[in-house]
């Protein structure tokens, strides 16, 4: 899929969700935004706004979900503590249920879409032609060692402090309770 195909995918579903009933509404987004819009107004007396918290796991959502809510005209805030991909807003219920949520999750849907088979096509490009995911093991795999750095009994060779030279750079280093002490802090003011 190109970007000139996701474009017209993303207005059709606008389009969708702003109940046009021609094919010539459907062409044109600023209708369908505007018959949202007037959708929302008609909303506002009978279904008053409430509070809604949103909370994404990427920051794609997140951008998607926070300019889907301006483009509507509502007005996405959080508060202080609340992390970055938390988002607040003021709007009425069947709003939500009927158009904001359900016209989120298909751009939402079709920008991820998207996404990964532009991030497939450029690591296969320019890092390796396998991009597949990690495998799934019950225990850890027996490292593959070049000959030459293998001792007689076949173990690894080892350091003069009797370390592994080659699984030395995996070993974490041990934390203190000092350090532990710090990271807890550090935790309590954020």
């Amino acid at each position: 899929m190109d970007e000139a195909t996701l474009i017209e995918k993303l207005l059709k579903i606008e389009a969708l969700f702003s109940g046009a009933a021609t094919e010539g509404e459907r062409a044109s987004a600023d209708l369908a935004r505007q018959r949202i819009l007037r959708r929302l107004a008609e909303l506002i007396p009978e279904d008053p706004p409430v509070e809604y918290k949103f909370t994404f796991r990427g920051m794609w959502s997140h951008k998607v979900f926070v300019t889907l809510l301006r483009r509507y005209g509502l007005k996405p805030y959080r508060y202080h503590a609340q992390r970055y991909t938390t988002v607040m807003v003021q709007v009425p219920k069947q709003f939500v249920d009927e158009t904001l949520w359900p016209e989120f999750q298909k751009i939402n849907s079709e920008l991820n879409t998207y996404l990964h088979e532009v991030t497939d096509r450029v690591v296969k490009q320019v890092l390796h032609e396998d991009s597949s995911d990690a495998v799934v093991v019950d225990r850890p795999l027996e490292i593959d060692m070049p000959p030459d750095q293998r001792s007689n009994s076949g173990k690894p060779k080892t350091s003069k402090d009797g370390q592994s030279e080659t699984a030395n750079h995996l070993a974490t280093p041990k934390k203190n309770k000092k350090t532990k002490k710090r990271k807890k802090k550090k935790k309590r003011r954020r």
